[in-house]
């Protein structure tokens, strides 16, 4: 276990708890453990189970997988299936619904191999099966199932070729669907299940009316952009009956938008899904089977509101209203209870995985080098700057704001006159970096702060320079400002002392976290401790299992983390299960077409032409050679040596 000497009596776990959020967000995973540290808890043999996740970064360090890295927890996931098929079972039996509940995991979620083959080993049990929505994809499926229970949907647009491989599955006996996303599909469909023979089990994907809060409302209602309009699932319906292939439709898909967080928009998608499903059947369609899509939220914030990125409801509450929904439209008709599909990728792989990595610098907002007294030839206007410093105070600080202000800006305008030295701009500003810092500390203070003080804190924070890449590991926070819950895996005993934003190791100004979420909403800025010589300071962003790796590019050219699958044992001890090495640059820079083996041997023509003008000796050749090779083969991200 990791050592915890200095423990701050002022501070305890709880109030880092509190502080950071993790007994909402963490969603009984994730907690605080008594000496300070993140730790993990699973369930085995309905007993709980924590390891500290400093314990596992050890054993990471110890197999010499360094930071950053992608860590992944296989109970967690394990638990996610269970609970989410779980839950529906239970209202299905409270409920009195007459059928059951089979669960698909769309791959796009999270295509990584090692995901996928967990989900089909341990989703057998439940026949738990997956979405596809690329021949790609259709080809993973249907590389992993062996559960012939299982259901594949195929959404996307589909040639011949995916047509083609899903007749097959059907051949096979996996009962696989094709939905539709236009009639043009339709005719290929029917076409190639005559050339090979097979009857294709066909559903369509309707379009929802329904608007829905959070990030894709926008798209969602009439503007979705998924979905046959009514007039084009009439037309669908009258194709497959001159086809005499009407039998052959057997689902209705409806798909509201990810991440919906107000449990009112789900129960209004499915009434009306349930009035399509209705339809159908009326027309004469066989039906059968009703995919209410993705959507099923996750709490990034804890907030447990229709925000964003929090949900007002919990999975015991989604599957009810789900039920009670399909049993309020269907059975004053008559109309036998569907087998009930959702596609919940999000919920399932999101709190499975959580992005680890070291701080390796800070630029603090503190003065440098602050002068006891000045120089007795130095200028006016620095004398005047000084003046206030050792003024400020509750009763005059808004005017000691301004002064210092237009003191700073006068001497910057003086030097760019040649009016004042470099020592003396350098003096000037850090004195006037005191005066705000002082200024700061008053406003906690005050019963009303002025507008134009509002955002010092926010200036006046540290930047906490991160061993990763954002554009790489958290995609999703760049592109549509998510949120992921973040916090310090130790010293969680010890109260921060710091306000930081945190930024990447990409040279771009976007590659910045400055959007956290707090008890009382979100912040420019989050507590973190002061780094200690010496000692990494490891951060984790949790919640990350959804889309993140799919999505990351290369940006500055870094490449995959290193990522880690750890199974948890009853005993509290844990195995790495897999383990797999980040990209070195070598394999990057294969990925924009250059040859590792051909930059080598330009390189070593670069160092032989130094050695030839009398630049380096041959040793230094070799060493620089070497220097070049290791470099060539080394991690893409900052490494200790």
């Amino acid at each position: 276990m990791v050592d915890h000497t200095d423990t701050d009596t002022r501070w305890s776990v709880a109030d880092s708890a509190e502080l950071y959020g993790v007994n909402t967000w963490g969603a009984g995973y994730f907690s605080i453990s008594d000496s300070g540290d993140a730790q993990v808890t699973v369930s085995i043999d309905e007993r709980d189970v924590s390891v500290s996740l400093m314990d596992i970064v050890a054993g990471m360090r110890a197999r010499n997988l360094e930071m950053p890295a992608v860590l992944r927890i296989k109970n967690v996931l394990d638990h996610r299936i269970k609970v989410l098929n779980e839950a529906f079972a239970s209202a299905i039996s409270t409920g009195g619904y007459g059928n059951v509940y089979r669960g698909v995991f769309p791959i796009k979620v999270n295509q990584q191999c090692h995901v996928i083959e967990e989900i089909a080993d341990y989703g057998a049990r439940y026949h738990h099966g997956f979405e596809a929505g690329s021949k790609a994809e259709l080809i993973i499926a249907l590389s992993q199932l062996r559960d012939t229970d299982s259901l594949i949907v195929c959404n996307g647009y589909k040639d011949a070729e995916f047509i083609d491989l899903g007749l097959y599955a059907r051949r096979m006996g996996y009962p696989c669907f094709f939905v539709l996303e236009s009639l043009s599909e339709l005719k290929v469909i029917i076409e190639r299940s005559r050339i090979l023979e097979v009857e294709p089990l066909i559903g369509v994907r309707m379009k929802s009316s329904v608007k829905v809060d959070g990030h894709w409302s926008q798209d969602s209602g009439d503007r979705s952009i998924f979905g046959l309009s009514t007039a084009a699932l009439i037309g669908v319906v009258d194709e497959l009956r001159a086809a005499d292939m009407l039998h052959c439709l057997q689902m209705l898909h409806c798909h509201l938008g990810s991440q919906v967080p107000n449990i009112r928009n789900v129960r209004n998608g499915v009434l009306e899904a349930c009035r399509f499903y209705a339809g159908l059947v009326a027309e004469g369609a066989t039906m059968g089977y009703l995919d209410l899509g993705g959507g099923l939220a996750v709490d990034y914030e804890g907030a447990r509101t229709n925000s964003t990125h929090s949900m007002n409801y919990q999975l015991e509450e989604y599957c009810v209203n789900i039920i009670e929904s399909i049993r309020e439209t269907l059975d004053p008709q008559g109309i036998d209870h569907p087998v009930i599909i959702s596609e919940s990728g999000r919920a399932t792989v999101a709190y499975s995985s959580m992005l680890l990595f070291n701080v390796l610098d800070v630029r603090s907002s503190e003065p440098l080098a602050l002068p006891a007294v000045l120089p007795g030839d130095c200028n006016e206007t620095l004398k005047h700057i000084f003046d206030v410093l050792n003024v400020v105070g509750t009763g005059n600080f808004q005017e000691c704001y301004n002064d210092a202000l237009f003191y700073r800006d006068e001497l910057r305008d003086m030097f760019n006159h040649g009016r004042a030295t470099l020592r003396e701009r350098a003096m000037a500003e850090d004195i006037c970096l005191a005066i705000l810092q002082r200024i700061a500390t008053i406003l906690p203070s005050l019963a009303r702060v002025p507008p134009e003080l509002e955002n010092l804190p926010e200036m006046l924070s540290d930047i906490y320079y991160g061993n990763f890449s954002l554009f790489q590991s958290l995609p999703d926070m760049w592109a549509i400002d998510q949120l992921f819950p973040i916090m310090p895996l130790h010293r969680l005993h010890q109260q921060p002392d710091r306000q930081a934003m945190i930024a990447d190791l990409t040279c771009d100004c976007d590659g910045k976290i400055d959007n956290f979420s707090t008890a009382t909403g979100t912040a420019a800025t989050m507590p973190l401790h002061s780094l200690r010589e010496g000692e990494d300071y490891i951060l984790g962003v949790f919640l990350v299992g959804a889309y993140q790796e799919t999505l990351g590019d290369l940006h500055n050219l870094f490449g995959d983390t290193n990522v880690v699958n750890v199974a948890i044992n009853a005993d509290g001890s844990f195995d790495f299960a897999r383990e797999f090495h980040g990209d070195s640059i070598a394999d990057v820079l294969t990925y924009v077409e250059y040859e590792p083996k051909h930059l080598q041997e330009q390189f070593r023509k670069v160092a032989e032409s130094a050695v030839r003008s009398g630049c380096i000796s041959v040793a230094e050749r070799q060493q620089i050679l070497r220097a070049f090779h290791d470099s060539l083969n080394g991690y893409t991200y900052f490494e200790h040596h």
